[in-house]
């Protein structure tokens, strides 16, 4: 089965530059180059195993490869993401099939224009930088403010965490390519939810990427987080349809 190639989507150059500096604070993880495909290798950091399928003219031999690659490294999941112009999750995929492969789920790629209404991108002061490890960490489980470590300075990935009383509730990464920000794995404690502190995080996070030189922002969006990431001026441009080993 074979498809046509498709230029690539907004700020996927900038997400693949956050994984080459995830690479380089993750034991044992690269960056890994196909024919076809750029994966992101990362034997102690599961949710990282991904593949992005730059050429899509012969899906099933990029599989091949892609699954040899993380066989090698020790990788026993790991995920394809084709890009597709599809602007909506409910668009069928562009493959009916791919062998050794079943679809997972779609993110929607969103992108955001920040030179407009400047003034309205502020700072918060419950908004601390950090480890990216501490970030991660606060998206799942409320994380004592005296424990966040201090940001890591020779890691390109900003870590950043909202701070609610005396424990961070809610976390994001932050990554500048040129002048795109890529933001990701923005997430809040469950309690916590519903209470603006994820949109309050990211008006920081915006900020300070424009103070910074950025002029555009992109994220993968979930269905939960589309509507909070509409409300800040994000449009939809496409998504990733991502297959795993059935």
């Amino acid at each position: 089965m074979s498809t046509q190639s498709m230029a690539p989507l907004a700020g996927q150059a900038t997400l693949i530059g956050s994984w080459h500096a995830l690479a380089q604070i993750s034991a044992g993880a690269k960056l890994a180059h196909t024919k076809a495909a750029v994966a992101a290798v990362f034997p102690s950091w599961a949710p990282l195993n991904n593949a992005i399928l730059l050429d899509q003219t012969d899906p099933p031999a990029s599989v091949g490869q892609l699954a040899e690659l993380y066989t090698r490294a020790g990788v026993e999941s790991w995920a394809l993401w084709l890009p597709s112009p599809a602007t909506s999750l409910d668009e069928p995929s562009h493959l009916d099939e791919l062998d050794g492969m079943k679809p997972e789920t779609a993110t929607l790629v969103m992108r955001r224009p920040l030179p407009q209404l400047p003034q309205a991108l502020r700072g918060h002061a419950g908004v601390v930088r950090t480890s990216v490890a501490a970030a991660a960490r606060a998206s799942d489980e409320p994380v004592p403010a005296d424990d966040l470590d201090e940001p890591d300075p020779s890691c390109r990935i900003d870590g950043w965490v909202m701070v609610d009383g005396s424990s961070a509730v809610a976390g994001a990464w932050s990554y500048l390519h040129g002048t795109d920000c890529g933001i990701y794995a923005v997430g809040t404690v469950p309690e916590w939810r519903r209470r603006g502190l994820a949109r309050a995080l990211m008006l920081h996070v915006l900020s300070d990427a424009y103070r910074r030189g950025a002029r555009t922002a992109t994220l993968q969006s979930t269905p939960m987080g589309q509507s909070l990431y509409t409300s800040l001026g994000f449009s939809v441009v496409g998504r990733y349809e991502e297959w795993v080993p059935a």
